[in-house]
């Protein structure tokens, strides 16, 4: 059996600025492939990724990349890759001269080709001499990809990289996240957004006040948070008969109603309610006009982890 080491490994680090505690006593190791870093704004993400590219170090443990100090060890800056969360694009620059400039300080024999090739990977035109001040959002963040893969990096550290951009866009970056992985490269993705995490691939760690949460593969964390209690707010034209049905149908712990039109339902079998609730508004012959959780925030859910 042939075991694969870790591209990165990160040992009872903690990180401290003055009096906040940013990071404490965590402890992981992450191979090829792609990784996703799930955790609320705040939670320490952005802290881990800068030690990770050794633009900060520890106040205590080990963070190791490729078994060097990203720290310490200079030459390490040429195998990592990092998409930061801030905007970093010098203004003045076309998105060809700004990656342009990144292939160079990497010490690239042929700059202006990888710099194009770069361009081409995340859909961007390299002819383009409009400077990145009057680029969108997602047209930028893009170009921080471009700057972070120009030079074939073996880790690839992104953070938010997502945000600005529209849903064919996210979807061709999460497409380039996955090549990326399987073409061997350690792909380290941070997000605050739990649908986003699921399309990443399957390993994930979760922060929570500058903790680690849980992690593994995410449909077992996925299956873990809808096994926790939930509360759903039910709209319907019959809103007591359909709370009769959700609880004979066994999708329902409790029911409350609330005002002419709404049902709160309390459940624990949040997959179960997700099957039930249509077909319990089918047989009450109710009509169903809105099915919102009230505790399905990504904060809602960290909190039952730290409480487990």
């Amino acid at each position: 059996m042939t075991t694969i080491e870790p591209m990165i490994e990160v040992d009872g680090v903690s990180k401290w600025f003055g009096d906040l505690v940013a990071v404490s006593d965590i402890s992981f190791e992450v191979g090829p492939g792609v990784t996703a870093l799930l955790g609320p704004n705040g939670a320490g993400k952005s802290t881990i990724l800068r030690m990770l590219c050794g633009l900060t170090g520890p106040a205590r443990g080990t963070v190791r990349v490729l078994g060097g100090d990203p720290r310490r060890d200079l030459g390490l800056a040429r195998h990592i890759g990092l998409v930061p969360q801030q905007e970093v694009t010098f203004e003045t620059l076309t998105a060809f001269e700004f990656v342009r400039l990144a292939a160079v300080l990497h010490g690239l024999g042929h700059p202006d080709g990888a710099a194009a090739l770069a361009l081409g990977v995340v859909e961007l035109d390299p002819a383009d001499r409009r400077p990145t001040s009057t680029y969108s959002k997602g047209m930028r963040q893009r170009v921080k990809v471009a700057q972070a893969i120009v030079h074939q990096p073996h880790v690839i550290v992104l953070d938010e990289p997502l945000t600005g951009l529209d849903p064919r866009q996210r979807l061709h970056m999460i497409n380039l996240f996955q090549r990326l992985g399987e073409d061997g490269r350690c792909v380290i993705v941070s997000s605050h957004v739990l649908d986003e995490v699921e399309r990443f691939g399957s390993r994930v760690l979760v922060m929570v006040q500058g903790r680690l949460a849980a992690e593994g593969d995410f449909h077992a964390i996925r299956e873990l948070m809808d096994d926790r209690p939930h509360r759903v707010r039910v709209r319907s034209d019959r809103p007591r008969v359909l709370a009769t049905a959700l609880l004979d149908a066994e999708a329902a712990l409790a029911v409350r109603l609330e005002g002419a039109d709404t049902v709160i339902v309390d459940t624990d079998q949040v997959a179960r309610f997700r099957r039930c609730v249509a077909a319990a508004a089918q047989r009450s012959d109710a009509h169903l006009w809105e099915v919102t959780p009230l505790d399905d925030d990504l904060e809602s859910v960290f909190r039952y982890l730290v409480g487990r």
